[in-house]
């Protein structure tokens, strides 16, 4: 429990120094939060009123004092580009997003973990050589590459897919699913290079230990050593690894969301960021640092359930 408590202090520390720096950062950047809402041909007095009626004139403590307070009550405050209040419009996209995240971690952990168990169950040899030469493909092609690639393959060419797009789950799942497939493909795939060398790295270390030893000595079968033992004890370390790549994902998504024109929180955010829609801005970087804190936290639950000598340490 105290390991588990760590984490949370740990978390929710993080949350407020990220807080902290993108709305410092965000209300020193040049423009006019005020002249956006109103408009270059706005006159003074009306920029100056509504200056003041947004509390804009005031230190920045007091405003980020009263930003998170708003944060933390519900009132995000409304979109300076879409006109419409940010937490439902966030949730939304972030649904979309979640789709997309939970697809492409699951592509790569089903690909991935084989891979990296062949190769290291055939160290120096060819198995090990393709193996770790696809990871090695997948870490030095960027997501867009492979988004492009999609594109051109699934949707131009077979016409499987479509190419742009995003439908509401809640909607048609079956159609939602079919316009997530390719970003999902293409996030998944850079993020199985990652883990396939990390299963590898780990399942190598763990064949050469004294009880993967003895266990072949009792007379077991390979595969139950192999998946058995050797996995058994992997997929902690693994586990981590693949907590940490949820943070690659949503940074990566901006780009793939792009791409693919699919209305998600990487394109809200990327939107947001074109427009300088500030509001939309501090919320947006907010719920994503929240969302893979979170992600976080719960594999260190999982990895306290996996292998409980974490609860001792």
């Amino acid at each position: 429990m105290g390991y588990i408590l760590n984490r949370i202090l740990s978390m929710l520390l993080t949350l407020f120094l990220i807080s902290a720096i993108t709305f410092t950062v965000t209300n020193i950047l040049p423009g006019d939060v005020a002249m956006m809402i109103m408009g270059t041909q706005s006159n003074p007095e009306a920029l100056a009123g509504l200056r003041e009626s947004l509390g804009l004139n005031e230190p920045l403590v007091v405003q980020y004092g009263r930003w998170i307070g708003g944060m933390v009550t519900g009132d995000w405050g409304t979109s300076l580009v879409f006109k419409e209040p940010i937490a439902p419009l966030l949730l939304q996209k972030m649904k979309a997003s979640g789709l997309i995240v939970v697809m492409s971690m699951s592509i790569a952990l089903s690909c991935a973990i084989p891979l990296g168990v062949w190769a290291a169950v055939h160290p120096n040899r060819w198995q090990d050589t393709t193996a770790s030469s696809a990871a090695l493909l997948g870490v030095s092609l960027p997501d867009f590459f492979w988004g492009i690639m999609m594109i051109l393959l699934f949707a131009r060419g077979l016409q499987w897919l479509p190419s742009s797009g995003f439908v509401d789950p809640g909607t048609d799942f079956a159609m939602a699913l079919k316009h997530a497939l390719l970003p999902s493909l293409a996030l998944g795939l850079g993020l199985m290079a990652h883990l396939t060398r990390m299963t590898r790295a780990t399942m190598t270390g763990i064949l050469n230990q004294e009880f993967i030893r003895v266990a072949r000595a009792k007379g077991l079968s390979e595969n139950t050593v192999v998946w058995r033992y050797g996995l058994t004890n992997a997929v902690g370390p693994v586990m981590t690894v693949a907590g940490l790549q949820v943070g690659y994902l949503f940074g990566s998504i901006i780009v793939v969301e792009s791409l693919f024109n699919y209305t998600g929180m990487g394109w809200l955010t990327y939107q947001a960021l074109l427009n300088r829609d500030m509001p939309l801005i501090q919320a947006s970087v907010f719920v994503i640092a929240a969302v893979v804190m979170l992600a976080n936290l719960l594999v260190d639950i999982l990895y306290v359930v996996v292998d409980p000598r974490v609860r001792l340490s």
